[in-house]
């Protein structure tokens, strides 16, 4: 059960109120919000709802969509606790890689060629969004190769809507021995060769995954992402003098310092996350981590 409490504060009495946290009436009063506001609440463009998988599979998942990376979701929803929750979202996540083109042609009908063409078909992930969940079920998602995000929902009188992360992880399998050898060789040699800027990156790397035990980090054609449900961070290649990475964090709230902070609100970049971040050495890391970790309390 939801630890979170939501307290109302009154300026005249300096007193607080409790706003009781409740369960939807039915599932489809959370399927039909989340769906309506999905880029907003989990940064993933919806696509279709119920859609069906076909006579022989027989089954109809409650929404599908494609996330700020190019990932496809599937998103599962259950009113309250369900141990099947999991199972049935893995079940249509197989089913959706094994028909690929159909999944192509949905987003061809909805995003266009343009991002039908660039799906990420190497991080699929699964979504699950229910009124709670069992310590069997936080378990259960780190046994499997797939990304699962396990979300806990809260309605909070009739004005608020609470989401919480229970669990993410990140489908990544173990590559095979010799894989990883040459993957090694070749990150020694461009540590060797690349100088200043891909250790920098490398030490960027390990902060933000440092931040938490629930980040997923998915490596797109153009950038590296840092996500729990959506992306807080994204890592560009380095260049000759800097990296550039762009967070979540409100380029509004964040007093800026021309050649390290940037507001790119409106602008064109690879990645997502409207303020860049500019680093150059070990020093602008260090002055850097209470944006990232502002950027990572934000996703």
């Amino acid at each position: 059960m939801s630890g979170l409490k939501l307290f109302r504060t009154s300026t005249t009495n300096s007193g607080v109120t409790e706003v009781t946290s409740r369960l939807a009436e039915v599932e489809a009063d959370v399927q039909g919000l989340v769906e309506a506001h999905m880029e907003t609440l989990l940064d993933v463009r919806f696509l279709a709802s119920e859609y069906g998988t076909g006579s022989v599979h027989g089954g109809r998942i409650d929404s599908i969509g494609l996330d700020e990376n190019g990932s496809p979701v599937v998103v599962e929803y259950k009113r309250a606790t369900d141990v099947g929750v999991i199972h049935q979202g893995l079940f249509y996540l197989a089913w959706l890689m094994d028909h690929k083109d159909a999944f192509r042609r949905l987003v061809r009908d909805r995003l266009g060629a343009a991002v039908a063409d660039q799906v990420l078909w190497s991080a699929p992930r699964l979504i699950c969004v229910a009124g709670d969940f069992t310590r069997y079920d936080v378990h259960a998602v780190r046994e499997h190769r797939r990304s699962i995000d396990l979300v806990r929902y809260r309605f909070f009188g009739s004005e608020y809507l609470g989401l919480e992360t229970v669990a993410s992880v990140t489908g990544q399998t173990a590559a095979p021995r010799a894989a990883r050898q040459r993957r090694a060789a070749r990150a020694e040699g461009a540590r060797v060769a690349g100088g200043a800027m891909e250790e920098l990156a490398a030490a960027v790397d390990e902060v933000l995954l440092g931040l938490g035990d629930d980040i997923t980090k998915v490596q797109n054609k153009t950038y590296r992402a840092y996500q729990r449900v959506r992306n807080f961070a994204c890592l560009c290649p380095p260049q000759q003098t800097k990296l550039l990475v762009y967070l979540k964090a409100d380029p509004v709230k964040t007093d800026l310092i021309p050649g390290f902070t940037r507001d790119l609100t409106g602008l064109g970049h690879h990645g997502t996350g409207d303020l860049e971040l500019q680093l150059r050495t070990d020093r602008d890391l260090e002055r850097g981590q209470d944006l990232l970790r502002l950027s990572y309390a934000a996703a």
